[in-house]
């Protein structure tokens, strides 16, 4: 019984002994450089900010900012898509425009504070032909409420729990 577990075990040994290196296919060398090769082609979106606080705003409000970028890659960066996490935020932004590799552009968000009082985070999400595919852009602020409005919520909320 003993000679056979030593058996096994030396066999075991010897299988795993050779040189892993040596097991890697040329083929798959060459897929992986290739990829890698066509990730260092594609365009590279840099902002310089991804996130704006507008601080304390009054309700009814409508605030923009813009994020600059710039194509940092070296292709032709291009933006197929950008939406709003609701119909409150609402993005300005280059779209199905080829940037060149070096230029920059801006991409304007509005937010609409109209029924939106207290703290707000809202996003929007860009679709691109980067790497990632995919930017999310972030707003905030802090809604003081209208007090007319207030008075109405509160009215409606009363009437609705009697």
């Amino acid at each position: 019984m003993k000679t056979w577990i030593f058996a096994l075990m030396g066999l075991f040994i010897m299988s795993c002994s050779g040189d892993a290196s040596k097991k890697v296919k040329s083929e798959n060398l060459a897929q992986a450089e290739a990829r890698q090769d066509a990730n260092n082609s594609l365009p590279v979106l840099t902002f310089d900010k991804k996130e704006h606080d507008f601080g304390v705003i009054n309700e009814g409000d409508v605030v923009e900012t813009a994020f600059a970028f710039t194509n940092t890659g070296s292709s032709d960066l291009t933006i197929l898509d950008a939406r709003g996490s609701c119909g409150c935020t609402v993005p300005e932004y280059p779209k199905d425009t080829p940037i060149a590799p070096g230029e920059s552009r801006e991409i304007k968000v509005k937010f609409d504070s109209a029924n939106k009082p207290g703290n707000q985070t809202k996003t929007v999400t860009l679709t691109t032909n980067t790497e990632k595919g995919r930017e999310i852009l972030r707003i905030k602020t802090m809604v003081t409420p209208d007090p007319v409005k207030e008075q109405q919520r509160q009215a409606a909320r009363n009437q609705a729990t009697n």
